[in-house]
């Protein structure tokens, strides 16, 4: 469809931006969806943020993706927040509703359609989480506030990352979360009876594609494994659980899932998956 002045711009905002599969994503979607949108990447240096979002609403933007270094700062510089994304305390996700900005978190949103397209609903499960930044921040959050588990155990090496994340979360309704130095014994026990394990932080990205945060002895087949890096595709830590009979769940599922979110967002239209999916595919490979 050919751009016009009716064309509606959504962007992404973030330093750098030059690796994103965002623009190639969403522009395969609208495309086959036919909507008059087109979706554009700027390189936004920290300095230049709060001008940046200002330009989104000079400019009529529809909405923002919005990522590393700016999640956090994003905060503070949106008129509204849902209240997910509030209690999270970031977002990756802005919506221009006539020139009131809306900051969403989709990557929690990501994660949870990955795990219950899989058949692996957290609801009323004991649930493992290991990481307890950003990532592990998002996706604990949501579970609490859109799919409680029955227990909800997470295991960082940052004591005081830890106890920020397990304060809000008790906060926020999850009175039966608990944290945990990750070490061998505190694995062992969380995964004994655990039927979910949520691998969050960067342990096993490519280059550094042998290593794992949890060794293999401790996956059993009761198990789902997700692992939120989806550089390479089949971590060593999904290897090792599909070897154990675990059920594996892989990171570009949550990828895919927080742009589908992001794109009913944007649009209020159901997003095209095949077609998203298969640019993801292309570019990360099969």
């Amino acid at each position: 469809m050919p751009l016009s002045a009716k064309t509606r711009t959504v962007a992404i905002f973030g330093h750098p931006v030059e690796h994103s599969l965002s623009p190639a994503m969403h522009n395969a979607a609208f495309e086959a969806t036919e909507l008059d949108f087109v979706y554009i990447a700027h390189d936004v240096l920290p300095g230049d943020l709060a001008a940046a979002m200002a330009g989104i609403r000079a400019l009529g933007y529809r909405g923002l993706s919005v990522t590393i270094p700016h999640k956090v700062a994003a905060l503070a510089l949106v008129d509204e927040l849902h209240p997910v994304a509030r209690a999270i305390g970031c977002i990756n996700t802005v919506v221009n509703e006539g020139g009131r900005l809306v900051g969403y978190n989709s990557d929690g949103l990501g994660a949870l359609s990955a795990l219950r397209n899989a058949g692996a609903d957290p609801v009323g499960q004991n649930v493992v989480v290991v990481g307890s930044g950003g990532a592990a921040r998002a996706i604990a959050m949501t579970l609490v506030l859109e799919a409680p588990p029955k227990k909800l155990t997470l295991l960082g090496v940052d004591s005081a990352e830890l106890n920020r994340l397990i304060e809000d979360l008790r906060r926020a309704g999850a009175s039966e979360a608990r944290a945990h130095l990750l070490d061998e014994t505190s694995l062992q026990l969380g995964l004994a009876d655990a039927k979910l394990l949520l691998q969050t932080s960067p342990v096993g990205m490519s280059p550094n594609v042998d290593a794992t945060p949890v060794p293999a002895a401790f996956l059993h087949s009761g198990l789902t494994v997700f692992d939120a890096v989806y550089t390479p595709r089949q971590t060593r830590l999904l290897k090792d659980a599909r070897a154990a009979g675990a059920q594996t769940v892989e990171g570009l599922e949550m990828f895919l899932g927080q742009a589908l979110a992001q794109f009913r967002l944007f649009t209020g239209r159901e997003p095209p998956e095949n077609v998203m999916r298969a640019v993801v595919e292309a570019r990360l490979g099969h």
